[in-house]
């Protein structure tokens, strides 16, 4: 969503909007998204027009679409526009990745990572497998929010029991994954795309 602020500077120009819209759509363009699946909302913050209810300012304005792989989708406000996101779909197909946010000792219990599933599922009974030390486990049990898990799914911020592994043994930044299914392992080297949106120089 692009919501174009502060419209009441600009006595509510069409042409600034215009500009805008132009400028902005050139820019996601190049980093990878397509400007026809993003809505453009020109508002007011300060004045409340088109946030939740239709502006009377900008008669112009007559309204946002957008595409979606639900179909095509339009309304008028930013509230609309917010409520039109679709819900992103959670990639449970894909090998357990689990990167460790933290690692607990607790007493009556023993080490208890934590962190967020990004893909795949956790549950008791599976064989994990640490990267980088290459240490593999059983998962005893698996818990959000203090309670029980019949699996974690991603998205869910888990904490999960391990069997005979000290609490030294792994760490922050480790990513747990399950050894039956490619287990995540070292790389020599990576590519990625690296977009700087505010360069200091």
């Amino acid at each position: 969503i692009v919501a174009i602020n502060k419209m009441d500077t600009t006595k509510w120009s069409q042409d600034r909007y215009n500009e805008i819209v132009k400028e902005v759509s050139s820019f996601i363009k190049k980093i990878g998204f397509n400007p026809a699946t993003v809505p453009f909302v020109p508002i007011s913050g300060w004045h409340g027009d088109n946030m939740l209810e239709e502006s009377s300012n900008m008669p112009w304005f007559k309204g946002w679409t957008k595409e979606s792989k639900a179909g095509n989708k339009s309304g008028k406000t930013l509230l609309e526009a917010i409520d039109a996101i679709d819900p992103p779909t959670r990639p449970t197909d894909k090998p357990l990745r689990l990167p460790l946010q933290d690692v607990y000792k607790i007493g009556g219990i023993g080490t208890v990572p934590v962190g967020r599933v990004e893909t795949g599922i956790i549950k008791a009974g599976m064989v994990v497998t640490f990267a980088p030390a290459g240490l593999s486990t059983e998962v005893k049990s698996v818990e959000m929010h203090h309670e029980q898990l019949a699996e974690g799914v991603p998205g869910d911020n888990v904490g999960f029991n391990i069997k005979n592994v000290s609490v030294k043994e792994i760490r922050r930044g480790f990513v747990c994954s399950d050894s039956k299914n490619e287990p995540a392992k070292e790389a020599a080297s990576f590519q990625a795309q690296v977009i700087v949106l505010n360069h200091p120089g």
